[in-house]
């Protein structure tokens, strides 16, 4: 089998923007979540934003694109590099305005529709494309908050089934809209404080704007040009729940399936995992169900935290954001903090304060709505 190896990183967060700042702050036990109103026909909520105002998924990609290139030491044009960019809500702020604008206006002239070709919902994935001068494989992935990590495995996919030797693989959202706040409130999944995963009085999730790129090479490329590796991806588990369109399947079946799966294809079993990067979104469903997987599958003192506390849900960019901070654990052999946990609800070995650790292999996990489950095992 190709081993597959991540050289390089683009992160950009609530926490900073950049991976180390984004890893300074999460390991002083910093917050990027702060009260902000940014449309006034909504109250007042607690959001991880980036900036003062909501951003822009073209100008955040370009971002982690250009910091990912950077990081690995490659230059573009790179014409036989894949692409694999996801994003559970793409371009819904540009349709949202284009709403406005066509429910504002008398009459529905041509010019109101503007380049509406380029918030089409796969176009952010070829506009990477086209930044690193890319003509091979692109794709776009969308599996909900599970997107992330969707991504990343099909781009190590492509590379182990031998389609490319390299492949810029994550996913970016920019999901602060009228319409998703307003639609998770309505659900009552909001939180109106902050976000504490894994304790007894969590509020729900709060969200979060982010983005996380990452350079996969196989490892014969990678050792070719002597790069530098943070960590090999040896596995990765996919299942769905087929169940519902929000809750998670109570009993957490397909969502033990995946991390299964995942020890399977990674050749490791549940004792020889030292870190779990919980999904860990602070609804009650989300981490009862979550909890009473990682009690079923793993030896009591396994070492678990959310980071989401830190940076808010960041939806389809979570995973993705997980993977980054697994990998950044297994360099720094420093274990992240579950910020925001105050009184536990669960009887796990949860990472309260930042602490140093023999770390030799991770597991990642998100759970996204709809059921889509996604595991994928990182080694140093």
């Amino acid at each position: 089998m190709v081993k597959v190896c991540v050289t390089g990183i683009g992160l950009v967060s609530a926490l900073g923007g950049s991976l180390e700042d984004s890893w300074r702050n999460l390991i002083a036990g910093k917050s990027g979540i702060r009260l902000h109103q940014p449309f006034l026909e909504l109250t007042p909520l607690p959001l991880g934003l980036i900036g003062e105002q909501p951003s822009e998924l073209t100008m955040l990609t370009r971002m982690v694109v250009a910091s990912a290139l950077q990081d690995s030491g490659l230059v573009a044009p790179l014409a036989d590099c894949a692409v694999v960019i996801g994003s559970s809500r793409s371009y819904q702020a540009s349709w949202e305005m284009l709403a406005r604008q066509m429910y504002n206006a008398n009459h529905f002239p041509v010019s109101s529709f503007g380049n509406w070709l380029d918030t089409l919902p796969h176009i952010n994935a070829i506009a990477a494309a086209r930044q690193i001068g890319a003509s091979g494989i692109v794709l776009a992935p969308m599996a909900a908050c599970a997107t992330g990590i969707w991504s990343i495995a099909q781009a190590a996919m492509l590379i182990q089934t031998g389609q490319c030797q390299q492949a810029i693989a994550g996913a970016v959202e920019a999901p602060i809209t009228p319409l998703t706040l307003a639609g998770f409130q309505q659900m009552g999944a909001l939180a109106k404080t902050g976000a504490y995963p894994f304790d007894l009085h969590r509020e729900g999730l709060v969200l979060g704007e982010g983005a996380a790129v990452f350079v996969l090479e196989s490892a014969e490329f990678a050792k070719q040009r002597q790069a530098k590796v943070y960590g090999e991806i040896l596995g990765f588990g996919l299942t769905n729940d087929a169940y519902h369109s929000n809750s998670p399947e109570p009993e957490g079946k397909s969502a033990i399936a995946a991390i299964k799966q995942c020890l399977e294809r990674s050749s490791l079993t549940p004792a020889d995992i030292d870190y779990i990067h919980a999904h860990g979104t602070a609804t009650q469903l989300n981490d009862q169900m979550e909890s009473m997987v990682i009690q079923r599958l793993f030896p009591q003192g396994v070492a678990v935290s959310s980071t989401k506390g830190s940076t808010g849900h960041t939806l389809g960019a979570s995973g993705a954001l997980g993977v980054a901070f697994s990998l950044m654990a297994l360099k720094h052999q420093i274990l992240p903090p579950c910020l925001g946990l105050q009184q536990p609800e669960f009887d796990l070995d949860i990472v309260t304060a930042a602490r140093l650790s023999k770390i030799r292999q991770v597991l990642c996990c998100s759970f996204g709505f709809g059921g889509q489950n996604a595991a994928i095992a990182l080694a140093r």
